[in-house]
């Protein structure tokens, strides 16, 4: 004989199953009928609504007045939150499972908020568009390249800025290449440049792809590649001395996917939370066009490596669901020097795990771009809540 309360039904249904919302209305409408007595059993063929679940426990509570306080209280939660339940609200096992305090109802109230917030957009692989005129000089046997503008690049420094520059290549041959001059602190920068390629017959133009590569400078590290754009010179007819706007992506080596992060800081407690939640369009590491990613996080302090974190591997996909969270103990005075450094990897049984790509969280030189230093200093405006960022994952 099965002497298992309805709650604890309800309980292992959730434990064992990833039910529907439909699951859930039938699941609780078969458990109030038979065994809280007096309730009217659904019809054939029809899955309780949320009023006919709390007419049924209702009927139970004037039918049994002998109850347990135990089995009343079971009975209060659910009657109370079944409409929620059934239009996918909060979890029902922490329903169950939790004290009915006061507290327990602003934070199942907090949660239901939480579960319908929309969740923030991944972001574009556009990074930007570039305003540039083509003409052709047959006498001369010259290309010229007018570099006029571009607009909405992102900021790659922390002051909210990028220095950039363009680099034009006519490909294949990577020994034709030309920059403009750097731009300073500007994300819509105008150059008005005019380059010029000599000795390029027209037919030896047919043959080629005009690259245009935009960077940010930096004076003291590599340059940062901001985005890039082609156009087959074969199509392109230069009597009519063309102007186009054309959209810059992040190149192909630098598309590694996206990672969506969530970050909390509790001053009370000293408690930094990170949030690995999940991950789109991962590189494909492996010869199958897949990948086993998991996720590395060293926190720093300073230049020390102080504590190592691994999420599980997930084998064969691209799009992972995380859904991990890391506590670390921070005091307060040492926000300004730490900073959390992500790695998402591929896992190899035979060979050494690769890297697919990086983020640094961080309010100090280290961040990795403009948006992960923005993400950390919202984390200390806004204590004890989480703030969550869509980040592009870096190459090495």
């Amino acid at each position: 004989m099965n002497n298992k309360s309805p709650a604890n039904s309800i309980f292992d249904g959730f434990k064992n199953n990833a039910m529907s919302k439909l699951g859930v209305t039938k699941l609780l409408s078969q458990s109030f009928s038979p065994n809280f007595g007096g309730g009217s059993s659904s019809k054939p063929g029809h899955a309780a609504s949320a009023d006919d679940v709390s007419a049924s426990a209702s009927s139970h509570h004037h039918h049994h007045g002998g109850s347990s306080s135990a089995t009343s209280a079971t009975e209060h939660l659910l009657h109370k939150d079944i409409a929620a339940v059934a239009q996918g609200g909060w979890n029902v096992t922490k329903s169950l499972m939790n004290v009915k305090s006061d507290d327990d109802n602003h934070d199942r109230c907090q949660s239901l908020i939480e579960l319908n917030k929309e969740p923030p957009a991944v972001p574009s692989e556009k990074v930007g568009q570039i305003n540039f005129g083509l003409e052709y000089d047959y006498q001369q046997n010259t290309l010229i390249l007018r570099i006029i503008a571009a607009k909405d690049l992102p900021a790659m420094d922390l002051s909210g800025t990028s220095d950039p520059y363009v680099r034009v290549t006519l490909l294949p041959d990577k020994k034709h290449r030309l920059d403009t001059k750097v731009k300073r602190r500007t994300l819509n920068p105008r150059w008005n440049e005019t380059l010029y390629f000599q000795g390029f017959t027209m037919q030896k133009l047919h043959n080629r792809t005009l690259h245009l590569h935009v960077f940010d400078y930096d004076r003291f590290s590599r340059d940062d590649s901001i985005g890039e754009t082609y156009i087959e010179l074969n199509n392109v007819d230069f009597t009519a001395k063309p102007v186009f706007w054309k959209d810059l992506t992040a190149p192909l080596k630098d598309k590694c996917g996206h990672l969506l992060t969530s970050l909390s800081y509790n001053p009370m407690t000293n408690n930094l939370t990170l949030g690995i939640l999940e991950a789109r369009n991962l590189k494909a590491m492996d010869i199958n066009g897949k990948s086993d990613p998991y996720v590395k996080v060293w926190l720093h302090v300073g230049d020390k490596k102080v504590e190592k974190r691994k999420s599980v591997v997930f084998k064969c996909n691209l799009n992972p669901i995380f859904d991990e969270k890391f506590e670390y103990t921070l005091p307060v005075e040492q926000l300004r020097e730490a900073a959390l450094e992500v790695m998402v990897m591929d896992f190899d049984n035979i060979g050494r795990n690769e890297l697919i790509g990086k983020i640094t969280i961080s309010s100090n030189k280290n961040a990795t771009g403009q948006l992960e230093a923005q993400h950390w200093k919202d984390m200390l405006s806004k204590p004890k809540q989480s703030v969550e960022y869509w980040h592009r994952l870096k190459p090495e």
